[in-house]
């Protein structure tokens, strides 16, 4: 199981361009529709997890899924394999790119690869927003979210904390509703 688990992270981080949220479809692929090592909720379970943590959100969740499935021995695993060939490309694209940084079709390339990667992204978003049940009524929210960060310069702290102080007012009032038998 060790060494599956290794090599099934060892696929995902060699062909994953992009960092970490690009790696989240080909997750899920891997280890809960091919392996089955996971249901699709666990697995939501282990993104919102890695999200939350600091670090590197690509070997946090190797960390979760392989603490989930062999425990310690597990995290070494899944992270090793994680890791290992994109720290070996890095190496070896920091080793040659000064030869290579001024011609067109290496910049071509990279501007190829940017809607590749915004789609690679977008498309677990989508997916996450479904199994949240994020629907017209709420959607509102990471759109006003997203507008205060990056138009108004709002740090994203305090779009958290509002967030949170939101969702306990919701819930104390949905829950004060319940019990008085009004609607919500």
């Amino acid at each position: 199981m060790l060494w599956q688990l290794f090599a099934s992270f060892w696929k995902i981080g060699t062909f994953t361009i992009g960092g970490g949220y690009v790696m989240i479809p080909l997750m899920e692929k891997e280890i809960v529709d091919r392996r089955r090592w996971m249901d699709r909720e666990e697995f939501l379970d282990c993104l919102s997890l890695s999200q939350a943590m600091p670090g590197i959100f690509a070997v946090n969740m190797a960390a979760c899924i392989g603490r989930r499935l062999c425990g310690v021995r597990g995290v070494i695993a899944a992270i090793a394999g994680n890791i290992l060939m994109p720290i070996v490309l890095i190496l070896l694209f920091a080793i040659f790119f000064r030869y290579f940084r001024d011609n067109v079709y290496v910049e071509r390339i990279f501007m190829g690869l940017r809607p590749a990667v915004v789609a690679l992204i977008a498309a677990p978003v989508f997916r996450m927003a479904k199994s949240a049940n994020v629907c017209w009524r709420n959607c509102w929210i990471p759109v006003v979210a997203a507008l205060l960060i990056w138009l108004l310069g709002v740090s994203p702290v305090w779009v958290i904390l509002a967030a949170i102080v939101g969702g306990l007012l919701y819930g104390f009032v949905s829950e004060r509703n319940k019990k008085e038998g009004g609607c919500r």
